[in-house]
């Protein structure tokens, strides 16, 4: 059996949901119908930037074997309007802590976009910073020759049926639409 470690925040987490709803789980789900050998777990985390996973990582790796890693972080830095090099940095960090401890593991990479409302950074500057954040993430895929989930919240993001009141964190039926995304990628490195 092969661990399948899905390394995120609360998109990952299933925030708000029951865990037999969050996206990993739904993912559990395929894999045994198809009677892969593989465990997911999940180690999303509501709230985590990419500064934390950087320094919680060192911890998840020590639990058990990583055969797949699933690296979906970005959202919240976003959200604060870190600096795209900060965010670039911090997950160049874990996915080399990944590799030096793991050489053989996969890494997927899981891409984010965004499209909503930043507050302060206003107009010009949002939009600005919004295409450096959706680059950093295929830019990285690239530069590291990851496969490439080009982004998590296609199909999701804006649709208020798919989405918690809160607009921004998928619901039950929105996970599924995540699942789709990610096993899409998925799919080819479990095979």
């Amino acid at each position: 059996m092969q661990n399948v470690i899905f390394f995120g925040n609360s998109l990952t987490a299933g925030y708000q949901l029951p865990a037999s709803a969050a996206f990993p789980t739904l993912l559990q789900q395929r894999i045994d119908s198809l009677s892969l050998p593989y465990k997911a777990f999940n180690y999303g985390v509501s709230g985590e930037t990419t500064a934390g996973g950087r320094l919680r990582v060192a911890s998840v790796l020590e639990r058990q074997p990583v055969d797949v890693f699933v690296l979906e972080l970005g959202a919240n830095d976003g959200l604060r309007g870190i600096p795209v090099r900060e965010t670039t940095q911090n997950l160049q960090d874990i996915i080399d802590q990944v590799r030096r401890r793991y050489p053989e593991a996969r890494i997927v990479l899981v891409g984010l976009e965004f499209p909503f409302d930043l507050g302060p950074l206003g107009g010009h500057r949002m939009a600005r910073y919004a295409q450096e954040f959706k680059a950093l993430f295929r830019e990285l895929a690239e530069k590291n020759s990851l496969p490439f989930v080009p982004f998590l919240l296609q199909g999701v993001i804006g649709q208020r049926a798919l989405n918690l009141p809160d607009g921004v964190h998928p619901n039950a039926a929105g996970q599924k639409i995540l699942a789709d995304n990610v096993w899409a990628v998925l799919s080819g490195v479990l095979k």
